[in-house]
């Protein structure tokens, strides 16, 4: 967060896109890669903190991501709503407990079949011996 008074530069996405490609093409680290490009004061890291995110952006999602704008909340009515997610319907939720119980159980009932049957093998072990 920029302090109070200090306007912050907006990047084109192709202006992001450049100055990564460049940095993994001539294989400069982010002070070099800030020093070039005149992106801001390199002494409290806040600009190579940027390149960091923009290079995990190109990464995950490639030249796209870094074209879209990621600043301020999001909308609802873009789709793309942040925070808790909505609640499930009741009578998919009641579904889900009973699934869960019931794969619980078969579990435990897998476990006890496998302890029987292991002791039934050693128990067959030791007769032939």
């Amino acid at each position: 967060m920029a302090k109070k008074g200090i306007k912050q530069k907006k990047y084109s996405g192709e202006f992001k896109i450049s100055v990564i490609m460049d940095m993994r093409e001539h294989h400069l680290n982010y002070h070099e890669t800030v020093r070039k490009y005149e992106l801001g004061n390199d002494q409290t890291g806040g600009a190579r903190m940027m390149l960091q995110r923009w290079e995990r952006i190109y990464l995950e999602e490639g030249a796209e991501g870094l074209m879209k704008e990621r600043r301020g909340r999001a909308s609802s009515a873009g789709g793309t709503k942040k925070g808790r997610p909505p609640k499930l319907d009741k009578k998919v939720e009641e579904d889900l407990i009973a699934e869960n119980q019931r794969l619980r159980m078969e579990i435990e009932y897998l476990k006890k079949l496998d302890a029987l049957v292991q002791k039934r093998e050693q128990e067959e072990a030791k007769k032939q011996q």
